[in-house]
């Protein structure tokens, strides 16, 4: 089955990409690596605001981190043309908006590794590493970004 065939069993549809909001571009590719810049968690095509811990709790992050998933694999199909040369979701980088107290960030981040296991298969297992800060650009929740590797 093709990664396609899964989204689509999934009913996903990747979304094209984003315009980056400062001074850097969506990815970058070199030799058979290819790093996507952060991208925040988005609601209604608007940053999904929130901290955890204060006014929202660890499913709603993950529910963001999962959305956050979607619009990584729209800018990976974007960088590479196709999503079945992925040979390997490599690394994730989930940095989540939270107060000092709130320590389930790896679970907020669950959202987003799940869904690249569902997707890809053997070849979504990564690693990664789950940040709490004090704040996101933009007030979003999550902010995530991915290394990848191609065949």
């Amino acid at each position: 089955m093709s990664i396609y065939d899964t989204l689509t069993s999934l009913n996903i549809t990747l979304p094209p990409v984003a315009i980056p909001a400062a001074a850097y571009v969506p990815f970058v590719q070199t030799g058979n690596l290819v790093f996507l810049s952060g991208h925040i968690a988005k609601k209604d095509g608007k940053p999904w605001v929130g901290q955890l811990g204060k006014n929202m709790t660890t499913e709603e992050g993950k529910a963001a981190a999962r959305a956050i998933a979607i619009d990584l694999m729209g800018t990976l199909h974007a960088a590479v043309g196709d999503l079945n040369r992925v040979k390997r979701i490599v690394k994730l980088m989930s940095l989540v908006n939270s107060t000092g107290e709130f320590t389930e960030q790896h679970l907020v981040t669950n959202g987003a590794s799940e869904l690249f296991g569902q997707v890809f298969g053997d070849k979504g297992a990564h690693a990664r590493s789950a940040f709490g800060v004090a704040q996101i650009p933009m007030g979003a929740c999550v902010e995530i970004e991915l290394i990848a590797e191609l065949a």
